[in-house]
């Protein structure tokens, strides 16, 4: 009736992270690291070939779909977030950013994502992974085609202490990373995999790509 106790807890860390994020949606962009960090994130991708698919798995109010358009020239982009309310901030913002309606903006959980098997180029994570744990990372396995590209940030694991409504949300399957080895080994199972150590005013990011084989 009640079904399982860990799809108790799941369903409840969902709803959690939903009011979470949409409290804090409007607020959002304040913070400019989470811009500059997708900003690099995607930049980092930019002698790649033109992706016919992205998908930007929590996107939050679209800053890596957005640079996914302007720096790849994606011709397709499906950004994907649990939160209303950053949903609606990224719609928002893409009459100026993305006039010609290439993004597809869909509130549905990053696991699975909405997207069928085997169709996309690039997935994109930009500081969400460690709210989405070790199942985001096998389920774009699912979601890419073979050679298709991932490119995810992480913080560093000594600048994450949780407090309060977002200690609950941190995955724990999934051990942030102090050093680039470590960023690069979390794509195990994919191909090429390499990071990076971004720092942005004094604040430690890892951007990490990796190819899925084939």
């Amino acid at each position: 009736m009640y079904g399982k106790p860990h799809q108790r807890l799941s369903r409840a860390v969902t709803i959690r992270q939903v009011n979470v994020f949409d409290e804090i949606a409007t607020q959002y962009d304040e913070d400019l690291f989470h811009q500059v960090v997708a900003e690099k994130l995607i930049t980092g991708l930019a002698d790649a070939p033109t992706p016919e698919l992205v998908v930007d798995i929590a996107t939050g109010t679209g800053a890596a779909a957005f640079a996914a358009l302007q720096h790849l020239g994606a011709r397709q982009v499906v950004g994907v977030d649990l939160s209303t309310g950053m949903i609606n901030r990224a719609r928002a913002k893409s009459a100026r950013q993305d006039p010609l309606g290439k993004i597809a903006w869909k509130v549905a959980p990053a696991v699975p994502a909405p997207v069928e098997d085997g169709t996309a180029d690039l997935v994109v994570c930009a500081s969400s992974l460690h709210f989405l744990g070790a199942a985001a990372l096998r389920d774009w396995l699912r979601v890419l085609r073979p050679g298709g590209t991932i490119a995810f940030s992480l913080p560093l694991a000594t600048a994450v202490k949780p407090a309060g409504r977002f200690a609950p949300l941190v995955a724990a399957d999934l051990p942030l990373p102090t050093t680039v080895d470590e960023a690069a080994a979390l794509a195990a199972g994919y191909d090429n995999a390499v990071a990076r150590k971004m720092r942005v005013d004094g604040r430690v990011a890892f951007l990490v790509y990796a190819n899925t084989p084939g």
